[in-house]
């Protein structure tokens, strides 16, 4: 597509000479913007990625795919509706659970709200991500009914290990004469758990099935079900087969339902980010365009030169859009490896940056993730050098064509 002279003569303008400083100063800028914004929306849309499969892995790992909750927060004669449940298509497993909202304290004082969940331990043990984040021997000491399960970082909260006992308060307590007396109970800690997520690492205790339904006052029932559905397509199907079967009896929702604002704003937060630092790439795109425009008026005599002795204007087009194209395909190449290499090494470079500077860079707190994640999507890093190179190319169109119609005679007539 190119010949050789074209190639040189390219290569000759993109080395400019003492005396061009200026535009290889803007021509340089250009190549480092179009390299910065390709690799910030690489390293944005691969955290945003990141966080969206963290979050979702993380709470599916701790709940259902498909939830079922009694209305009243109680469900008589749960066996028939468990086995109702299982037998729909697509659902490998259904989990009684007793849920209730409590305030956990220990001896020090220290308190906080958490859910208290009760579920059988071969329906915990199932749920890989949880099972792995447990602490050694907890998961058979609260299969024996020795104690609960609560979350790493609320047993740091209120100064607790295992084998300490921890006090659950719960304002469904009895009613009296002189008027609802709150239930409180304590129990040994068998175990805590870390699944990396902070809402459930500090707001989580779990406890054997038998023994919530004693503590909630719900002897032969349950609040709800919990059903895992492998195949996240086929969520919507068994959705609807398990609202028939529930009727009146329940509310059923399923994963998406639960966290629609939370993912919607992730979603809108990715699209909005996207769009602003597109932006980077095209401000670096009119830079091309200075920069080329500046070069043939430089470049005036030069052209009228070679078309004298036989330059076309199509070589001459070509030899401007050469110029421009290598400042645009070399940026987003070095943009390309310097995203991919930051957005694979993004935990690394935090902790050196947080030591570098003594601050917290990602407080857990805020961000509900305790590390912060990247997942690179292919199809998105090729979007994004599409739209790069494109954008470059369209910038060197217009003046390569005011180069190609420059008039020989006037660029020499005052030479």
């Amino acid at each position: 597509m190119f010949s050789p002279f074209e190639r040189m003569v390219a290569g000759r303008y993109l080395r400019a000479r003492r005396e061009e400083g200026f535009v290889s100063v803007i021509a340089g800028f250009s190549f480092l913007g179009i390299a910065l914004g390709v690799a910030a929306l690489i390293i944005v849309l691969a955290v945003m990625n990141g966080f969206r499969f963290e979050l979702m892995n993380r709470i599916l790992g701790i709940n259902g795919q498909i939830t079922v909750i009694g209305f009243g927060g109680r469900l008589d004669d749960p066996d028939s509706l468990e086995t109702a449940l299982a037998a729909v298509p697509g659902v490998t497993r259904v989990a009684p659970i007793v849920d209730g909202q409590v305030l956990a304290s220990a001896r020090g004082g220290q308190s906080a709200g958490v859910l208290a969940r009760g579920m059988r331990p071969a329906d915990l043990r199932a749920r890989a991500r949880l099972a792995e984040g447990v602490s050694a021997g907890g998961l058979d000491r609260f299969a024996a009914g020795e104690g609960v399960l609560i979350g790493g970082r609320l047993a740091d909260r209120l100064g607790l290990r295992v084998g300490d006992r921890i006090t659950l308060l719960s304002p469904r307590g009895q009613t009296t004469a002189f008027g609802t007396v709150p239930r409180s109970r304590a129990y040994a800690i068998a175990g805590t758990f870390e699944v990396g997520m902070v809402e459930y690492d500090q707001g989580f205790v779990f406890m054997p099935l038998d023994q919530a339904q004693v503590y909630f006052r719900l002897k032969g029932a349950v609040t709800g079900f919990e059903l895992i559905v492998p195949d996240i397509d086929a969520v919507a199907a068994v959705w609807r087969a398990a609202a028939r079967i529930a009727g009146n009896r329940a509310r059923v929702y399923d994963w998406r339902q639960a966290n629609a604002q939370f993912f919607g704003a992730i979603k809108v937060e990715r699209n909005v980010m996207f769009v602003i630092l597109t932006l980077i790439i095209l401000v670096a795109a009119f830079n091309i365009i200075s920069s080329l425009i500046m070069l043939v008026k430089d470049k005036g005599r030069d052209i009228a030169i070679m078309r004298t002795m036989g330059a076309t204007r199509g070589m001459v087009m070509r030899i401007f859009f050469l110029t421009g194209a290598t400042i645009g395909v070399v940026g987003t190449v070095l943009g390309l490896a310097l995203g991919v290499a930051f957005a694979a090494n993004i935990e690394i470079i935090r902790g050196w940056l947080e030591a570098l500077t003594g601050t917290e860079l990602f407080a857990a707190e805020i961000y509900f993730l305790t590390q912060l994640p990247a997942r690179i999507d292919p199809g998105e890093v090729a979007t994004v050098m599409a739209i790069s190179l494109a954008l470059s190319f369209l910038a060197t169109i217009y003046p390569a064509w005011r180069a190609a119609r420059l008039d020989p005679v006037e660029a020499l007539r005052y030479e």
